[in-house]
């Protein structure tokens, strides 16, 4: 009884059994009582990760040991000259970055790579060396002095030698960033103070002499008079020195003697608070690379050498209590908070480096900096020490190169998992809640009173709307606004052109423009979403011939009856608002919008290719002869031959005469060519451009501009290599008139007509349903993709909101008598693309990681206020050539297949598997299963596309969208519940019956568990922790089990309760 009643006490105290673990002058000199009841024996067979979660789970009382962000740098004793010095090798932030000795500069950012002896070493060190805890020191000799009397006490450092280990410590730091400007003398003197530096001066003091590679020598010097702690005092030539200390000796010495360059933080103690001071006025911080320094942050120094009086290795862990800029310790003036210090006898250099490697490596590492930033005591470094070995991936020696650096990667997983414990399973979690919860929170939930999901989706955007303005302000957005408008202009004139020959010029580029105009503005101010961009679709005009030619035959007025096609559409999407129709998006999952979103990015493609190749049939390149000379003037004495060398448009300006039957037309063989490399060139700068932020040239901020105005460099580069060379390729055409088509219809359209019978505003309601399918359709499914979870949008959705906008604007644009603007797929994803946010790459190596979208209404509104405009900026606009544009069309239709799943499934049919890309759900589902799901989409796909492609049958295209959803139900019946989830999403009603067949099979599993571990009361057994690299397998041990030879997989819900019983054996 009594050896147990030794392990009721409390373990979480300062004043444990290891005494060196608290510093000196620790504040916490009292006991702190912990209420969590375990005992040190406990303690000890707990896994590392258990003590490391438990450690980061406590409360800090203070904000002592709250976590900052650490910059590391490790330093190493070498000599360099005449001077001896602690030389900087190596720097952490997130990567590493080592000196490269032949070059004299930092290397790449790299992923450390450590040998697990220079680990172990690391753990050994920290179990025998001294730890000391919140120490409280105000400068690097102060440190110094509580370091050597704290080993000198507890025995691991001879009296003998302290004064020479101080002396070590307090040498010189120099840094990478000083070796460029590096001359002889550390600090520029006067002529005057290096006449004083005489060899005679400098033989009245004591020095040191230490090595680099070499063993270093070190001769203690005598001690200072009674009172000045065994610090140095300046002497005369110190003062003409400045800045540097010399150690006064009793009598001279024969041995060969150098310059005592001590460090900067020495003189710390002559003034008090001088530490800020002193890193201001005597030690220059490298300001370039303090921009790289996360906000808050504190350093982390490792110093390690080897000298040849010491017998055997010192080492200490140094936590201060108060973060404090010391001196020169460190490259940039950070307050330092950890210091880690290792000396050891000749022969131990190399070890000693990569020792040091990993305790930089430990510091940079986001649990274990939190422990050292936590620990009490030396249990808690040694338990960071265990989960971080416990957490690492061993690399075998001989299937790679370890001299090759290792890249940091594109995105860093969350290191969460590793501080949280294992949650218990919520009791009875339903997961139709949690799915409607969802569902809810997007808007997509039935309120079950009129326009309730409108009303919410005014209340979840009001206060997001005043920053729908000022989020605008970036560069950024004037980028993305130039690129949007004349991506959506030309769309316009060319929809316009086509509706102008199918409604016989009742609607056409003006009214295109207008109706841009009205519709864009409008939408951009009210909408839910405003990061959706309203466009002219083909199905739209599909469904405007088709309405012509029925008025055609009929001998009807169209603009009347259309207007009450358009009024019946508004008032039927209204209804449609009111009753939450909106909600039914919630079956639109990711098969059937992508289906769209390829479609529609296919038909870009497709149509820039199409344009193009018309151009060579209009302007074919063998053409006949070009019946066309320039001829001499009336009266001149030149030759026939001596003007047939003037082109067409040179001609007149050398007093020519142009004869022949071609001269009123110029010369079009080179037209096509011209275009393919406009529209080509186009294409290829927008792509290169793009990319051009992950480029190796230019600073950042220049890359990004480059990136964001890249279309709108690509536009005005080929529109003025077009212009140098002056070939006659098509150019952009915008009306010069603000005025309706024809003369014959104003802008206001007359509800009835003399042509049309009193019943047809009453029939008109039969075609507007079939417009409302098609609105609704296109408007929805755009929305789910600009709205899907990829894009990390944080102001919420506003699906019925941009439905009750929509009509209205359909009303407006009915009555006007201007074409009906719908969401337009890729002009919306690319609007997206142009606005991403990415972090800003402060730690070198740190790849920019995607923070979501600028969400702002500024663009959207700034793209149609200059849509409306355009007919001013004709004489500019009709510079531009239509190939450029067609080269726009092709950027954005390639643009918008990136990232999605669909396509990438696409390709990956088409590769061997070992050169398939390692994408997630390659992992979790059998190659067969993608492929055949693949297939299936494409199919559907191809029908689309069918459908779309012919006049009779493209009037259905809406139709087929519903049907797509249909087949997508029916997915159910072929592909697990499990598989879909990942290829796809789940439909809503399927989650009651999942969550009934997991609660069966959890209840089967458990049962089973419980007859092979048989964990009855006063039971005891051991669990052996997954390893990281195993998937939701348990392994017990115990016998036959602990040897491996039962292994059984669970659900996630499983393997949480399994845990979490599992927990219950040590109590």
């Amino acid at each position: 009884m009594a050896e147990k009643n030794e392990y009721i006490e409390l373990p979480w105290t300062m004043n444990s059994s290891s005494g060196d673990d608290e510093a000196p002058k620790d504040p916490r000199t009292g006991g702190e009582d912990f209420t969590q009841q375990f005992t040190e024996n406990d303690f000890e067979v707990t896994p590392p990760a258990q003590r490391v979660q438990f450690i980061l789970g406590e409360d800090v009382d203070d904000g002592t040991h709250v976590s900052h962000p650490l910059f590391s740098e490790m330093g190493m004793l070498v000599k360099e000259g005449d001077e001896i010095e602690w030389k900087e090798t190596a720097r952490w932030i997130k990567f590493e970055e080592d000196v490269e000795e032949g070059g004299n500069r930092w290397s790449k950012p790299h992923v450390a790579t450590l040998s697990l002896h220079s680990l172990f070493e690391l753990r050994r060190l920290l179990v025998n060396g001294s730890v000391m805890l919140d120490m409280e020191a105000q400068n690097l000799e102060v440190m110094a002095d509580l370091v050597c009397d704290h080993m000198v006490s507890a025995g691991a450092l001879p009296p003998g030698v302290k004064d020479k280990v101080k002396d070590a410590l307090l040498r010189r730091h120099r840094h990478q960033h000083e070796y460029a400007k590096k001359t002889r003398l550390p600090i520029i003197r006067s002529l005057a103070d290096m006449r004083n530096h005489s060899s005679s001066k400098i033989e009245e003091h004591s020095g040191s002499i230490l090595g680099a590679t070499t063993p270093i020598s070190l001769t203690a010097s005598e001690p200072g008079p009674p009172g000045s702690n065994g610090n140095s005092s300046l002497s005369t030539a110190a003062g003409a020195m400045g800045r540097f200390l010399t150690v006064p000796s009793g009598k001279p010495s024969n041995r060969t003697l150098e310059d005592m360059v001590k460090s900067p933080s020495n003189q710390s103690m002559a003034r008090p608070g001088s530490g800020t001071e002193l890193s201001e006025q005597q030690h220059k911080g490298n300001t370039h690379f303090m921009r790289k320094i996360p906000p808050g942050a504190e350093a982390s120094n490792i110093l390690v050498g080897e000298v040849d009086f010491l017998e055997r290795t010192l080492s200490c862990f140094i936590r201060l209590s108060q973060a404090v800029v010391l001196g020169d310790l460190t490259e940039v003036p950070v307050p330092t908070r950890f210091v880690f210090i290792l000396l050891g006898p000749p022969g131990s250099q190399s070890n000693f480096h990569e020792i040091g490697r990993a305790m930089a490596t430990l510091m940079s590492d986001e649990i274990f900096h939190e422990v050292a930033y936590r620990a009490r005591k030396r249990d808690h470094l040694l338990s960071g020490v265990d989960e971080f070995l416990d957490a690492v991936t061993v690399l075998p020696p001989g299937e790679w190169d370890p001299t090759i650096r290792i890249e940091p990667p594109a995105a860093i997983p969350s290191q969460e998992v590793r501080k949280r414990p294992p949650e218990l399973p919520k009791e009875e979690v339903d997961e139709e809640e949690e799915e409607a919860r969802l569902r809810e929170e997007n808007g997509l939930s039935r309120t079950g009173r009129l326009f309730g999901g409108l009303i919410n989706d005014i209340k979840r955007k009001a206060p997001w709307y005043l920053s729908d303005y000022k989020d605008a302000l970036s560069m950024q957005c004037v980028a993305s606004w130039i690129f949007l408008y004349f991506a959506c202009l030309s769309p316009i004139i060319t929809f316009g052109g086509l509706l102008a020959e199918a409604t016989g010029k009742h609607m056409a580029a003006m009214e295109s423009l207008v109706s841009g105009f009205v519709c864009g503005m409008g939408y951009g101010f009210f909408s839910g979403q405003p990061l959706t961009i309203l466009g002219s679709t083909g199905p739209v005009l599909v469904f405007e011939s088709i309405i012509y030619e029925f008025c055609q035959r009929m001998g009807w007025e169209y603009m009347t009856f259309r207007f009450w096609i358009g009024m019946w559409v508004a008032g039927i999407c209204i209804v449609l608002t009111a009753i939450d129709a909106s909600a039914l998006v919630c079956y639109i999952t990711r098969f059937t919008e992508e289906n769209f979103a390829t479609l529609i990015a296919f038909i870009f493609i497709y149509k820039a290719i199409e344009n193009v190749v018309v151009i060579g049939k209009n302007f074919p390149v063998n053409q006949g002869i070009y019946d066309c000379v320039c001829t001499p003037p009336i009266g001149s004495n030149a030759s026939v031959v001596d003007y047939a060398k003037y082109n067409w448009d040179s001609c007149e300006s050398y007093n020519g005469t142009l004869v022949g039957g071609d001269c009123g037309t110029p010369p079009t063989e080179n037209v096509f060519l011209m275009s393919v490399v406009l529209c080509a060139g186009t294409f290829l700068i927008s792509t290169v451009l793009k990319e051009f932020k992950n480029a190796l040239f230019f600073p950042s901020i220049v890359r990004q501009y480059i990136s964001d105005f890249s279309v709108l460099i690509a536009i005005f580069a080929m529109s003025f290599f077009d212009y140098s060379l002056g070939v006659p390729t098509q150019k952009l055409e915008v009306p010069n008139e603000l005025k309706p088509t024809l003369s014959t219809r104003g802008w206001l359209i007359p509800p009835f007509s003399e042509k049309n019978p009193w019943w047809s505003p009453i029939i008109a309601v039969f075609p507007a349903l079939l417009g409302t399918i098609l609105i609704f359709m296109d408007q929805q499914i755009t929305a789910v993709i600009v709205n899907r979870k990829e894009n990390k949008l944080k102001k919420g959705c506003g699906y019925h909101l941009d439905l009750f906008i929509l009509s209205i604007l359909i009303a407006i644009c009915s009555m006007m008598g201007l074409p009906w603007f719908v969401a337009a797929t890729v002009l919306s994803i690319n609007h997206v693309n142009s606005l991403k946010l990415e972090s800003e790459c402060s730690a070198p190596g740190e790849k920019p990681q995607f923070l979501g979208v600028r969400e702002q209404r500024v663009t959207h509104i700034l793209i149609f206020l200059t849509i409306g405009g355009s007919v001013l900026l004709t004489p500019l606009l009709g510079n531009i050539p239509m190939p450029v544009l067609f080269g726009v069309f092709l950027y954005m239709g390639v643009a918008s297949l990136k990232g999605l799943q669909f396509f990438d499934r696409i390709l990956i049919m088409f590769m061997p598997a070992k050169y398939q890309p390692d994408y997630m759900f390659l992992r979790q589902v059998p190659i067969k299963r993608v492929h055949l799901f693949t297939m299936i989409q494409l199919a559907c796909l191809i029908i689309l596309w069918l459908i779309k492609s012919f006049t009779q049958t493209s009037i259905l295209f809406p139709l087929m969208l519903v049907v797509m959803i249909g087949i997508r139900k029916a997915l159910d019946l072929v592909f697990t519940r499990r598989e879909l989830k990942i290829l796809d999403d789940i439909m809503p009603e399927m989650t009651k019956r999942a969550a009934a067949d997991d609660l069966h099979k959890l209840d089967a599993e458990v049962g089973l568990l419980a007859r092979i571990f048989p964990w009855g009361k006063g039971s005891r057994g051991r669990v052996v922790t997954k390893p990281p690299g195993l998937d939701d397998g348990i392994v017990g041990s115990g016998g036959a089990v602990g040897a491996g030879l039962i292994s059984c997989t669970t659900s996630n819900a499983n393997e949480k309760e399994f845990e979490a019983q599992s927990s219950l054996l040590k109590k």
